[in-house]
């Protein structure tokens, strides 16, 4: 299984737009941070998890011609604004499959109600074959993917366990009985916004102790903001197994 960090920013990214922050100043190309999402692949299937507002330049980045569908966490911009830039991959695939929560969809629904139409569509409209998702495991082709229910602040959203390798983003608390599903999981990525707490994210310290707890081989930290800090001063920090993730990163578990 190969994993590409497409972005690892938080939802303005990094830099933020006007800002003298001295992280947004840098010139390390490590420090510059796309909306989060991944590409996850095997077998030569190809999926997303999210599809943020930077989707479209993130897809030229990566060089990804085809798509097998994209799996949402959760309905906020920063995760879902890229969705009408599936258009490519829909004149020459067909509808894309795209799979969520009943109230994602829902969201996804009204924001796009033009790719979701099913009279007088517009001709150069994409679309998608909506799968809903729950907390069980559900197939992508031939792989079982295993949902894990957590909270942001008071919202629910999924993360999602690939086999050896786990995908969360956007989480504050997740109950152990959904922590029990990623233990000692190979490659663990979960969200870490910056040192100070934040209501409905994972801090640093928050991070490294989820962490500790699901026992992972390897871990990187994403969802990050400017406020965490310069990427090389950060990860020198970091415990031995845990690094920080960078946009275009590629992983193999």
């Amino acid at each position: 299984m190969e994993v590409t960090f497409l972005g690892t920013g938080t939802s303005q990214g990094v830099p933020i737009i006007g800002s003298d922050h001295p992280v947004c100043l840098s010139k390390n190309p490590k420090d510059k941070r796309l909306r989060v999402s991944v590409l996850v692949e095997w077998d030569n299937y190809t999926y997303a998890v999210d599809c943020g507002p930077d989707f479209r330049y993130q897809m030229l980045r990566s060089g990804c011609k085809r798509i097998d569908g994209i799996v949402f966490t959760h309905e906020h911009a920063d995760h879902v604004a890229g969705l009408d830039d599936i258009r490519p991959f829909y004149f020459r695939q067909g509808d894309i499959p795209i799979y969520a929560h009943k109230r994602v969809l829902k969201s996804l629904v009204k924001k796009y109600d033009y790719i979701f139409a099913t009279k007088n569509k517009y001709p150069g409209a994409p679309g998608v074959i909506a799968n809903r998702i729950k907390n069980k495991p559900f197939q992508l082709k031939n792989l079982e993917v295993i949902p894990i229910n957590g909270k942001h602040g008071d919202l629910q959203v999924f993360g999602f366990r690939f086999g050896d390798f786990a995908y969360l983003t956007d989480m504050k608390t997740i109950k152990d009985k959904e922590v029990e599903k990623i233990k000692n999981v190979k490659v663990l990525v979960v969200n870490a916004l910056r040192h100070e707490p934040h209501y409905s994210h994972f801090n640093l310290d928050e991070a490294l102790d989820f962490i500790k707890k699901v026992n992972p081989e390897k871990a990187y930290l994403t969802h990050i903001s400017h406020l965490l800090g310069f990427h090389e001063e950060v990860e020198k920090a970091l415990p031995e197994n845990v690094f920080l993730a960078y946009d275009e990163l590629q992983i193999t578990i």
